[in-house]
């Protein structure tokens, strides 16, 4: 079977497309023309990647897709990394494994698909797992920091108008996988420990 013809239409679009998943985390109820042209040019966008050593993960029931690099396989050349690893903070790991908890637990009830969080409800939880301190408006500006660098991650999602209120964005399950969170309960304990310590956070 004959490929379809490329149209200049189509050339714009993955062009588009492509820098758009460059940038960030394609998401279907924010970016509805560019997932609509995802679902027309999946295939182009699979192959494109894979010349430069990524793949597309695509979502289509939790709606997000994004570029990562490739696993290297046996035998072959690793090309250069386009996609960087991240080094996260203590505080901002937390954020991260208490969200994803959240998140398993809300979807356990089988209601509503947005969950909707506050900064002072992640706050009260993050301060279990911290150093204890006196200064409270220090604890949340730091915080404020630490939840600024998790929708800089695209984790979260601040909501228009609502400062203080916040998204928990659906790719998080794709980054914290079942099994990480298996041993949650294990890191957990740790978090305490390093909380006993009096450890200054970083």
């Amino acid at each position: 079977m004959n490929p379809e013809p490329t149209t200049p239409n189509d050339q714009n679009r993955l062009g588009q497309l492509l820098v758009a998943l460059f940038q960030a985390v394609l998401y279907r109820d924010t970016d509805g023309a560019l997932w609509q042209a995802l679902m027309d040019l999946q295939a182009r966008v699979r192959d494109y990647a894979a010349t430069i050593g990524l793949e597309l993960i695509l979502d289509d029931a939790e709606g997000y897709a994004y570029l990562r690099q490739r696993p290297a396989v046996a035998g072959e050349p690793e090309l250069p990394r386009l996609v960087a690893r991240r080094q996260l903070s203590y505080p901002v790991s937390l954020i991260l494994a208490l969200l994803r908890k959240k998140l398993a637990e809300f979807d356990a009830t089988g209601g509503e698909t947005r969950l909707v969080v506050d900064r002072d409800q992640i706050a009260e939880q993050v301060r279990l797992f911290l150093p204890q301190t006196g200064n409270e408006a220090r604890l949340l500006d730091r915080m404020d920091a630490h939840l600024n660098k998790v929708v800089e991650l695209g984790f979260l999602h601040r909501l228009r108008g609502q400062e203080n209120q916040f998204e928990v964005r659906r790719i998080l399950k794709a980054f914290v996988d079942a099994q990480w969170l298996a041993d949650f309960e294990q890191r957990l304990a740790g978090y305490a420990a390093h909380a006993a310590s009096g450890e200054e956070e970083a």
